[in-house]
């Protein structure tokens, strides 16, 4: 009778654990680090919400991102035809989620090179609000508020394990 209990007991634990709306959005996270490094504009594209928008806490601008995305569309069809490499990858340090909405705070390490030249790699906070639309995670606003050190991205674990 014990082991039965433990059993179902197990089981129920796994399907606590099994979240499909984390895990979808572990996807839409890695998804943009593929888009990123394979220099796939049309799919990153996708990942926003046509109405979207691009915070710049540095420079203190809100920008629809047609308009971020018409100045970031070089570097991507560089990355794809290869004179230059990119990589992104993201960690937080907390997040909300829902099950239509999710908000996520933390620093993206993106990390870029020319070809014949030496790579240069940023750390910027960020948050970012998603929403579900059309049965797809898609961001509505991406708010880059400032620069971070690598010390600072070293203290955050990769998204993955925040969200498990």
């Amino acid at each position: 009778m014990l082991r039965i209990l433990f059993l179902l007991f197990l089981g129920i634990g796994n399907l606590w654990a099994q979240n499909p709306t984390t895990d979808e959005l572990i996807n839409f996270w890695l998804e943009a680090e593929r888009q990123v490094a394979e220099g796939d504009f049309e799919a990153y594209v996708k990942s926003f919400h046509p109405e979207a928008i691009l915070v710049n806490g540095m420079n203190k601008t809100s920008v629809p991102i047609q308009r971020a995305l018409d100045g970031w569309e070089a570097g991507f069809v560089d990355t794809k035809t290869g004179k230059m490499s990119a990589s992104v990858k993201f960690r937080f340090s907390d997040q909300s989620i829902g099950d239509s909405t999710a908000h996520f705070i933390g620093i993206f390490r993106y990390e870029w090179q020319n070809s014949g030249q030496k790579s240069q790699i940023v750390y910027i906070y960020l948050e970012a609000l998603l929403t579900r639309s059309n049965g797809h995670w898609q961001m509505l606003m991406e708010y880059q508020k400032a620069m971070a050190t690598i010390e600072e991205w070293e203290m955050l674990v990769p998204f993955e394990k925040s969200l498990n």
